[in-house]
């Protein structure tokens, strides 16, 4: 009452004054609760102050409080995704009822601008993000694959030095990688000792320290050297009972938790998330673009045997009383942010948890292993992030998709939900421009006066600038010699990559669409021939198609001497042709000067 008399008053004074906004108040009546670790019957939750006031509320409520009927229904707490890589699609997550997702790797930038917004108390429409930051590997290991720079490093002494460097950039915990690849895909790796070095500087400054690990051998390694976590476990066929009981008692006796993140192993298998991709109740909130990458496992031929040693050691880790935590991998192909926590969840039961045990694996169990003492479960004082769904998750996991409203610190999301499946809805019932392909397929009509197409907005130079990059593009066109890239005009494309975009890119782009980012159906091709010499380089085609900003892409290499290069669209994994928006043929993302050129490029049936 005496805001809004202060309020009036300095309006009647001419004075503005912007008051916080009130959060609203609710009252879920006659609900069923899962608490975080337990079922609770015929409860009366309030919410109000974006917090947990009350877990059974017997008093009246104040006429501005909304009353929600719980009849049928059960409260769950925020869900917690214990494994992902936050970079695209940061929309979803809440949609699906996730409230808090752990971040593996992000790049410092990113992090910082997410942990700024969760300190002023801004991220309510959005899943808040607990971060790893950079992770440690070794130069050339796994992780220094994806684009942006990552200080590495490969002896013990340089731990400390490195660790505290995360801590300042923000890094809520130490993410660590121990893996050598395999034969097709080898990688460099820390040393044992070196991860024992990082540990302990962790440790040092009361830091968690959980590893990647991609072996037995490595995750016996990973918690002889005291890890508290392992991040993954491995895919294999089969193990040896004195292996797994070998792995369980070193898990025990150092405490540590699991995350065995199935969906993403199941990708590595080939393996779909098809309760996914045949649940409307999920995909009536994915577009087009978004519903790729459940379409794209890593894995070409699906091997489900793959999966028997991890949910055998989930099932023995848990029996062992080891906390098992729900963990996706999300941002990875065969994974989607969200949706794919719930597929987790039944994996976990598949692999032998109790639903019950599931849900504790996705709420309370993530929030107690990194120490978020303000969620993961319902109870006064509580951060008010849940989830109401139809029907008894704890009898049946899959009951957690028939979401009925969710809320992120006392506010609803049912708005966002709404809006994304009409959007959703709206972009299934677009139509696309169908590009009549020219009888040779050649899409590239360069000439001095234009860079030109048969269809489509045409050819633009194209560079990182846009999301505040600094790389540098310069085009020329050049007439060939007879004979050479059978006698059509090339391009040559200079780009200089410079640091300043957590990807760094420059090239040569095309918009089959009748303007930039229009979609087009290219789906009477099946494959991109071209031409092109250069200095040798690494270089490569990205696709983006409608909805997306991050290319599906396919690397080549820029010879000295003129090539023909032929790329199938199957290569583009999870590409849907019939949404192309752009083609690109781009340096980076190592920083330097690039020089090739290009002609003669097709899009062809074949």
């Amino acid at each position: 009452m005496q805001k809004k008399y202060l309020a009036l008053a300095l309006v009647m004074s001419g004075i503005f004054l912007q008051l916080p906004a009130m959060a609203e108040s609710f009252l879920i009546q006659h609900v069923r609760v899962f608490d975080g670790e337990k079922m609770l019957q015929d409860r009366n939750v309030l919410i109000a102050d974006r917090k947990i006031k009350d877990l059974n509320f017997t008093g009246k409520a104040t006429p501005d409080t909304t009353i929600i009927n719980g009849n049928g229904r059960t409260l769950l707490p925020g869900l917690i995704d214990a494994h992902v890589h936050v970079y695209q699609d940061m929309e979803l997550p809440l949609l699906f009822g996730v409230t808090t997702q752990i971040d593996m790797a992000n790049s410092v930038d990113l992090m910082k601008q997410l942990n700024e917004k969760m300190r002023k108390g801004e991220n309510h429409d959005r899943a808040d993000v607990i971060s790893a930051g950079l992770l440690a590997t070794a130069p050339g290991g796994h992780g220094t694959e994806y684009g942006f720079p990552i200080p590495t490093l490969n002896k013990p002494e340089e731990a400390q030095a490195w660790v505290d460097a995360r801590i300042a950039e923000g890094s809520h915990f130490i993410k660590i990688v121990l893996e050598h690849g395999n034969e097709k895909r080898p990688f460099n790796s820390l040393d044992v000792p070196t991860v024992k070095a990082l540990i302990d500087a962790a440790h040092l400054r009361n830091k968690l320290a959980v590893v990647h690990i991609g072996s037995l051998k490595e995750a016996e390694d990973a918690l002889d050297a005291g890890a508290d976590a392992l991040v993954h476990l491995f895919t294999g066929k089969q193990i040896a009972d004195s292996d797994m009981r070998d792995l369980v008692q070193k898990a025990k006796r150092r405490h540590a938790f699991i995350i065995p993140t199935f969906s993403v192993l199941e990708s590595i298998a080939g393996v779909k998330e098809q309760d996914v991709l045949t649940d409307k109740r999920l995909t009536s909130m994915l577009s087009k673009a978004q519903l790729l990458p459940l379409n794209a496992p890593y894995g070409r031929e699906a091997d489900i045997n793959r999966m028997k040693v991890p949910k055998m050691v989930t099932a023995a880790m848990h029996a062992a009383g080891i906390p098992i935590l729900a963990g996706t991998d999300a941002g990875n192909s065969g994974t989607q942010y969200g949706v794919s926590l719930h597929h987790e969840l039944a994996a976990l039961v598949d692999a032998g948890l109790s639903p019950t045990s599931a849900l504790a694996a996705a709420t309370s169990v993530p929030a107690h292993a990194f120490g978020l003492s303000d969620r993961g479960r319902i109870a006064k004082g509580y951060k008010a992030d849940l989830v109401l769904v139809a029907g008894e998750p704890d009898k049946d996991i899959n009951a957690t998709r028939n979401i009925v409203d969710v809320w992120k610190d006392g506010e609803r999301v049912s708005g966002q939900r709404e809006q994304k499946m009409l959007e959703v809805e709206k972009q299934n019932a677009q139509k696309r421009l169908t590009v009549q392909l020219p009888p040779n397929g050649r899409i590239s009509l360069f000439s001095k006066e234009k860079l030109a197409s048969p269809f489509g907005f045409g050819w633009w130079p194209s560079n990182d600038a846009p999301m505040g990059g600094k790389s540098t593009i310069d085009t020329k066109l050049v007439e060939p010699a007879a004979g050479e890239a059978g006698a059509f005009p090339a391009l040559i494309i200079n780009a200089n990559i410079q640091p300043g975009f957590a990807y760094p890119w420059a090239g040569l782009s095309f918009f089959p669409g009748s303007k930039p980012m229009d979609a087009a159906d290219l789906s009477s091709a099946n494959l991109l021939k071209f031409k092109v010499k250069g200095d040798g380089k690494q270089y490569s085609v990205g696709i983006n198609v409608q909805g997306s900003y991050v290319p599906i892409s396919v690397q080549f290499t820029a010879p000295q001497e003129w090539t023909e290069i032929i790329i199938p669209f199957s290569l583009f994994k999870g590409l849907d042709a019939s949404m192309i928006t752009i083609i690109t043929f781009s340096a980076g993302p190592e920083t330097g000067a690039y020089t090739f050129q290009l002609a003669d490029v097709r899009l062809l049936k074949e």
